[in-house]
């Protein structure tokens, strides 16, 4: 196996924990033994389990003398509420480690330097951009900016519609694309507004496609400063509720503020209200093939009163959901 498709093995690895190793970034390794081939592969564990190469160590037993250890971040040389990965890394006494993307934590950083002084052939960004903007996109960001990465999330039809004339929304987009978002949920704080939980009365949660609940939830948002009834099915106990009595993105983000992923989930006004305060990192647009019309957009204000004031954004990623496409954007 060639070193490209182990990395594009350990990010899937690392795609499959997202959502439920916060704090801690959802890491992927893969070891393969001195023939190249997988002896072993893992990802991190909830919060105080073992790190994606021990596992993957774990599974490899003796394979992993001699091998190579392919990682999407690199190994952290710091002792937390476990021991450092380049420890294991190093008993296990495999030959070559390679990494997508350095530690950006001064805490955990250092690895790669231990492990090549101990003799380890090191090589860092192997398909660092897919696991930059991949499974550690978030982490990256917060690392960066000490602020949650926050995605408007939304589906529209192709001309821009989020509901019908009459209101009716659901379902805009495929089975397809709505599982996608679930998948996705399970790794965030969702905000909505007040007026979604009246309107629409959403439990917003992260569900399997047989419709049982998925092992991680997200933490639910409200923010606005009207009163919700205590029926709402938000604050069921499907998962935990957080209510917060402001209007203002920047305080419901500083109320967020040990969270990694945050999604904005709600309708047109919320999502102005987000665009026009400069706090989007990121646009994920669910498309239909289909045609509404009518007045209700996907989003309300955002402060363009011409050409020239446009909010620029740049795509860095299109992809068929079923029969819809997934557009994802960041700021130009």
């Amino acid at each position: 196996m060639n070193l490209d498709a182990a990395m594009q093995a350990a990010i899937e690895q690392a795609e499959q924990v997202k959502g439920r190793t916060y704090p801690n970034p959802p890491v992927g390794a893969v070891i393969l033994d001195r023939d190249g081939q997988i002896a072993g592969v893992g990802a991190t564990s909830p919060a105080g389990g073992p790190h994606a190469e021990v596992l993957a160590l774990r599974r490899a037993g003796t394979r992993s003398a001699g091998g190579t250890a392919v990682v999407t971040l690199e190994p952290c040389n710091h002792t937390g509420r476990t021991p450092p990965c380049v420890d294991a890394l190093l008993a296990a006494g495999v030959a070559a480690v390679v990494f997508a993307v350095s530690d950006p934590n001064p805490l955990a950083a250092g690895g790669a330097a231990r492990l090549a002084e101990a003799g380890v052939t090191v090589q860092a960004g192997v398909l660092a951009g897919a696991v930059a903007g991949g499974p550690l996109r978030e982490w990256l960001h917060k690392l960066r900016t000490g602020s949650p990465h926050v995605t408007w999330k939304f589906a529209t039809s192709v001309d821009g519609r989020s509901a019908a004339a009459d209101g009716t929304s659901q379902w805009i987009t495929s089975e397809a694309a709505r599982a996608d978002v679930h998948r996705r949920r399970a790794a965030a704080a969702i905000i909505v507004g007040t007026g979604t939980v009246f309107v629409d009365d959403p439990v917003l949660t992260a569900r399997r496609p047989d419709g049982a609940l998925a092992e991680s939830q997200p933490l639910r948002v409200v923010v606005g400063e009207r009163e919700i009834s205590p029926d709402a099915r938000v604050l069921n106990d499907d998962s935990r509720t957080m209510v917060i009595r402001t209007r203002d993105p920047h305080e419901v983000l500083k109320a967020l503020s040990d969270r990694t992923d945050v999604l904005v989930e709600g309708g047109p006004t919320l999502a102005g209200a987000f665009l026009r305060a400069g706090v989007i990192d990121r646009i994920l647009a669910y498309v239909a093939p289909i045609l509404l019309g009518g007045p209700i957009t996907a989003v309300d204000d955002v402060g363009v009163l011409s050409i020239a004031q446009a909010q620029r954004w740049q795509f860095d990623g299109v992809q068929a959901v079923g029969p819809d496409v997934l557009l994802s954007l960041v700021p130009a």
